[in-house]
């Protein structure tokens, strides 16, 4: 079978699921060809070629990215087989899913996705017609990976870049592990996972970060949804790393209670090359981060904040601003806890404006806590919406998102925007003094830090430059 696997984002890295799957699919005697409309514009030509698309769909932006682009595919080839793959597959499992497509894999999808590819050239020999399975197939078995197969995709300097003051480097994206052994009620990961946790042979981790480093990275990310979630595999990892890449730099995502958990640990991810970590403060509302059981306090993000820097490794938290429980005074809090640990530039100002996402699955629903604000399910935007206990907290998050995304597409710097953010939150708080930022926090703010470039975020709602790449100009 021909067999077209798509991408639509996966965080301004070189698509990994979409390598990955392609080496699976290869080994089981199909060919192959992808496409990444994150760099790439839309390819009739492939279109054509392939018997059969699978779309990768790595988080929310993607799946809305994908749900379009299978739109166009079934307008231009109406006999193709479609299939959905990835950890949203499942998270999104609706009627708009089940109906855009005939496949939909999530978990560990690899060995399904090779029996749907299977089972598809069996019915065309035997002229039958496409397989359908719009039933989500949850796989969360051991599988044999084999070494992803990068030559199908664009070239590294087609993607987001790891910059270090005047040092500027190629990016490659790994995973030592997927799932996560926690269960915060607003990931998409333990709605499919359940607590669960897979981990990549080392060695073929190894020689997948060695093809990166050949095609010209010198920098890696391990994208693992937490890499601490396993953290004696995460020690092995980082031996190999420090003994076969020692010129390399790395970055990880982790929760701050695995910052904080493992201290003995930092010294040795330092030395080993890490300058950056990711971690999900989310808020500093207690009562928010109970919601969401997050695991850790506000004083224990403070904390994380301070250890990181001790040992010369830059933190990057990210942040869950607006939920339903939500007021301007909890965004301005996190605008100060960013000013009192000086990471305005660390910070990607996408992350003063992200808004709760509520997909069928999302264990946030259970919570009675949540359903007085539930406004009803959005098939095309696949959330369940809902209002803030604060209308000011809606119309807030409204502004400052026009605000952010008009000012990354005109290349505004990290301290305007987080000057106008400011000012725009302390209005909406009532405090207008707050909006003053002290100069000496400005200069700091001008000090080079270690970054990837990439603006945007997984759980930020597409922007119309990015629907454009799959389906055409929005109308306005």
């Amino acid at each position: 079978m021909k067999i077209l696997l798509v991408s639509t984002y996966e965080l301004g890295r070189q698509p990994l699921h979409v390598a990955s799957p392609a080496a699976a699919l290869r080994r089981s005697g199909h060919e192959v060809r992808a496409l990444d409309l994150a760099v790439d514009p839309w390819d009739p030509v492939a279109i054509e070629w392939a018997d059969a698309v699978a779309f990768s769909v790595y988080m929310h932006t993607s799946m809305r990215l994908a749900l379009a682009a299978a739109s166009r595919v079934r307008d231009e080839r109406p006999d193709l087989a479609l299939c959905f793959y990835g950890l949203y597959a499942a998270v999104g499992r609706d009627a708009t899913v089940a109906a855009s497509v005939d496949c939909v894999i999530a978990g560990e999808y690899e060995p399904a996705l090779v029996d749907w590819a299977d089972r598809l050239a069996i019915d065309a020999l035997a002229t039958k017609s496409p397989l359908a399975s719009r039933d989500p197939i949850v796989h969360l078995g051991k599988s044999a990976f084999a070494l992803p197969a990068r030559d199908l995709l664009p070239p590294l300097d087609r993607y987001a870049r790891y910059v270090d003051g005047e040092s500027e480097r190629l990016v490659g994206a790994v995973e030592a592990s997927h799932g996560c052994s926690e269960r915060c009620r607003h990931c998409p990961v333990p709605a499919v996972y359940n607590g669960r946790t897979q981990v990549i042979d080392v060695d073929l981790l190894m020689a997948d970060v060695s093809q990166l480093v050949a095609a010209g990275a010198r920098h890696i990310t391990f994208a693992d949804p937490d890499f601490l979630s396993g953290p004696a595999h995460a020690r092995r990892v980082i031996e190999a790393f420090a003994d076969r890449f020692p010129d390399m730099s790395f970055d990880v995502t982790t929760k701050v209670e695995h910052v904080l958990a493992n201290p003995d640990l930092w010294e040795d991810m330092a030395a080993a090359g890490c300058t950056l970590v990711v971690s999900a403060v989310e808020s500093l509302n207690e009562t928010i981060l109970g919601l969401l059981d997050k695991g850790h306090t506000a004083a224990m993000a403070d904390a994380a904040m301070v250890l990181l820097r001790e040992h010369g490794v830059e933190p990057a938290p990210s942040f869950l601003p607006f939920t339903p429980w939500t007021t301007p005074s909890d965004v301005l809090d996190i605008l100060d806890f960013v000013a009192r640990h000086d990471l305005i530039p660390n910070v990607d100002a996408v992350q003063y404006t992200l808004r709760l996402l509520l997909p069928d699955q999302s264990l946030l629903l259970g919570l009675p806590e949540i359903a007085p604000f539930l406004d009803g399910y959005d098939a095309k935007a696949l959330t369940h919406r809902w209002h803030a206990a604060d209308p000011a907290v809606d119309t807030l998050q409204a502004r400052l998102a026009t605000l952010v995304e008009e000012g990354v597409a005109n290349g505004a710097p990290a301290t305007t925007l987080y000057c106008e953010v400011r000012g725009a939150v302390a209005d909406a708080a009532g405090e207008p003094g707050a909006a003053e930022i002290s100069p000496s926090l400005l200069m700091a703010a001008s000090r080079p830090r270690p970054r990837l470039t990439e603006p945007w975020f997984c759980c930020a709602e597409p922007t119309d430059r990015q629907l454009d790449a799959v389906v055409g100009p929005v109308p306005s």
